[in-house]
């Protein structure tokens, strides 16, 4: 049996297949004035090795890449286009933020339905105060 291990050795065919990354979407703000500066971006981005789909929002000034990519190769490939102020997409939709008109939510330059996308501390102490006074519940009253 030993001899059938070693001449097995030299008939097995190792892989060295790297592992596949996962399934990502890097959402990109990046602006764009006209067609050529939509094209240029488009066809730097599908040229990355992994990506499935470009969508591009010049109204929005948002690239959308989805694909088996790394998001900051595909902020470094946009980059390499000639614009300078790239960065991840910034925003969340509006209806996902408790209070969108808070001082540093709110942003004008924001897209029509989008606010910053900031951490906002839990309103769950304000919670407890409200329900001091409860209508439903007149034993809740803990101050009389």
């Amino acid at each position: 049996m030993g001899a059938l291990d070693y001449l097995s050795n030299f008939c097995t065919v190792t892989s060295t297949r790297t592992k596949q990354k996962a399934m990502q979407t890097a959402e990109i703000k990046v602006r764009m004035d006209c067609d050529g500066c939509e094209r240029r971006v488009r066809n730097a981005v599908s040229s990355i090795k992994g990506v499935k789909s470009v969508e591009v929002n010049r109204k929005e000034s948002r690239v959308v890449v989805r694909g088996y990519v790394d998001p900051k190769k595909v902020l470094k490939r946009v980059r390499s286009t000639g614009k300078v102020r790239v960065q991840f997409w910034p925003y969340v939709e509006q209806h996902l933020v408790y209070h969108p008109y808070a001082p540093g939510v709110y942003d004008r330059r924001a897209p029509s339905g989008y606010v910053r996308n900031v951490f906002q501390p839990s309103s769950h102490a304000q919670d407890n105060f409200l329900s001091f006074f409860s209508d439903d519940n007149v034993n809740a009253c803990s101050i009389m």
